[in-house]
């Protein structure tokens, strides 16, 4: 007689016919199912086959029954394992004087060994100095001369720094004088910056600002900001609550271009120098803040003309780790987490160019140069990018931190994450998923014959290119063009020309991903953490979790790759709900900044200097 099986569970008679299949991932097959296994190769490879042709796992045992003299056993081995366990819970392990430790998830599954998230890092030797800083930091009056320093880097008076992509040299085109002005504000308003520390300018308008460690021997960290903003298009001014350059303080929020992106990063650096020295401090690692002028429009003469010079005076790897504008924090399912950007998205744009006889329109060729053109953009648009996607990929190490820490993540999404860990089938489910969400393609930005592409850290810019060439060949011969492609003849043809290039520069490749595992990560986590409680008079290492992302726009970190094996794109920014978005006005109508959240700035800024100061381990 056959028995109903509960939903999700198998009978007893097929888990005898084969229970290997009982097995939620080829480790366990191996070391729990099968632990004479070793190294059947050819077995393995059968197992895993057959484990990726399962359904994601739902919940069924792991292994056919074992007798009771076996259970006895492995349950008295269990209570030997437990104990130990429970004893090295009670113990909190510290790397590189970071406390170290998880949070756990009452009623659900989760990754184990994944996102294993840092205790929280407050400064040791220099606890006397953060709590005095707190309390200047908490005071009306230092929060009101705060919001006066960015309020008046955004006014007119100040300059508007605004770039765009058709200035030309510095020196030449007179809109680079803004920055004149700028700068003497900048100079104006942060006396003791300019009197303790070394500055020197670079292609005019770049800064480096150099405090001088008194231990040689430590390597100094490098915080980056940028002084430029994008230009405010004078058809939306009537959108924006008050006017783009002003600086309007309404009691709550600074308002005007530049306020999240990025003189908000630039002044809170300032600001966090200003009050250290004020109060006499002297750190032992060196500190630099380099300050690029044009990255809203690649970096070429600003972080371009930085990098050298930051190269010479340090050397190459010569910095602990390298900081610059970035993500933030947010809530995401439910729960609060600061996303830490470890990679950076390549980019490049691609010319398609036709060229075709001409003719009059009383004797109209077959095909027009613009008719063909548009025939190739709409194939090239209906042929996005393959995804590229993988365990390696920064953004599965986000989904493994949301499937363990977010509260509220949907419970088919969080099985599907933990089970892609060791279940190939499951990962092909999470990329479907992925796909649908259009997150990670190259995409295909502008509707022209100059398409801009954004290229995922796990492809390249060679591959970018041979997808041109794959694409527009039959084309070239469908229309009997000549077909050269980034300098290559591919085809000869004698009805025209389809050219394909870079119109500006060789184009960036994808940045080198920062590891997650090193004392650097794990220092900024705990400084986050610490930062996040001490603002809201917070205790405990569960408020709020760090993850490692990716930046799907480029920064002026593209130009600092050789400074430091640790490069990370994070402003502490509190960006609400929309952790995963474009927030605050940024590079549109209506930008501004919460005066709170810019103080939690300074503070974020002004501890991670103290810790790093300290740190023996960068």
């Amino acid at each position: 007689m056959a028995t109903a099986n509960h939903p999700g569970q198998e009978s007893d008679e097929n888990r005898s016919a084969d229970p290997s299949l009982n097995c939620r991932s080829l480790s366990e097959y191996r070391e729990v199912c099968r632990p004479g296994l070793a190294d059947n190769a050819a077995e393995i490879k059968a197992m895993g086959k057959k484990l990726d042709s399962l359904p994601v796992y739902t919940g069924l045992e792991t292994c056919p029954e074992p007798s009771r003299l076996e259970s006895r056993f492995k349950f008295l081995l269990r209570l030997l394992i437990l104990a130990l366990v429970a004893g090295a819970i009670g113990m909190v392990a510290f790397r590189g004087g970071v406390s170290y430790g998880r949070k756990d998830l009452s009623n659900a599954e989760t990754l184990d060994g994944a996102c294993i998230q840092e205790g929280v890092l407050l400064p040791q030797k220099h606890s006397q100095l953060w709590a005095n800083l707190t309390a200047i930091y908490g005071s009306h009056d230092y929060q009101s001369k705060a919001v006066t320093w960015l309020s008046e880097a955004i006014q007119v008076h100040a300059s508007r720094t605004i770039t765009n992509d058709v200035m030309g040299p510095v020196g030449e085109d007179p809109r680079w004088e803004e920055f004149t002005r700028f700068h003497e504000y900048l100079e104006k308003a942060f006396p003791l910056v300019y009197s303790n520390l070394q500055v020197t300018k670079v292609n005019t308008y770049g800064i480096i600002y150099e405090w001088k460690g008194v231990s040689s021997g430590l390597k100094p960290i490098l915080l980056a900001a940028h002084q430029d903003v994008v230009p405010v298009d004078e058809s939306t001014i009537h959108q924006w609550h008050y006017p783009p350059f002003d600086g309007y303080f309404d009691g709550e929020k600074i308002w005007g271009r530049g306020a999240s992106d990025d003189k908000s990063g630039l002044i809170g650096v300032l600001i966090a120098l200003e009050t250290l020295i004020s109060q006499a401090y002297q750190p032992a690692r060196g500190i630099v803040l380099a300050s690029g002028f044009d990255e809203e429009v690649g970096g070429l003469r600003g972080a371009a003309t930085l990098a050298p010079v930051l190269q010479e005076l340090y050397g190459e790897d010569g910095f602990a780790f390298v900081i610059d504008e970035g993500t933030g924090f947010g809530t995401k399912f439910g729960t609060n987490f600061a996303m830490v950007g470890t990679a950076e998205k390549g980019a490049t744009n691609v010319e398609v160019k036709v060229a075709s006889a001409g003719g009059h329109s009383s004797l109209p060729p077959d095909h027009t140069s613009i008719g063909m053109l548009s025939a190739m953009l709409t194939h090239l648009e209906s042929n996005p990018s393959e995804l590229k996607f993988s365990r390696d990929h920064p953004f599965y190490g986000t989904l493994q931190c949301f499937a363990t820490h977010a509260e509220n993540m949907p419970a088919d999404y969080r099985k599907l994450i933990i089970a892609s860990a060791t279940s190939d089938g499951a990962m092909r489910k999470l990329i479907e998923s992925i796909s649908q969400d259009h997150l990670l393609r190259n995409f295909i930005e502008q509707a022209a014959a100059i398409v801009n592409h954004r290229i995922s850290v796990t492809s390249n810019l060679k591959e970018t290119k041979g997808r041109y060439v794959w694409l527009l060949k039959d084309f070239a011969s469908q229309f009997d063009l000549s077909f050269t492609a980034f300098g290559e003849v591919i085809a000869e043809g004698s009805k025209g020309s389809l050219t394909v290039g870079l119109p500006f520069h060789q184009g960036l490749e994808p940045a080198p991903i920062t590891p997650s595992d090193k004392a650097p990560y794990r220092l900024l986590s705990g400084t986050i953490k610490a930062t996040f409680n001490s603002h809201r008079g917070l205790v405990g290492a569960n408020n709020i979790a760090v993850v490692p992302g990716t930046m799907p726009g480029n920064t002026d970190t593209r130009s600092y790759w050789k400074l430091a094996s640790s490069i990370f794109r994070y402003n502490h920014q509190n960006f609400g709900d929309v952790l995963d978005s474009v927030p605050k006005g940024m590079h549109t109508v209506n930008e501004y900044t919460e005066a709170d959240s810019f103080m939690e700035m300074i503070e974020f800024f002004t501890m991670l200097i103290l810790n790093a100061d300290e740190s023996t381990h960068l």
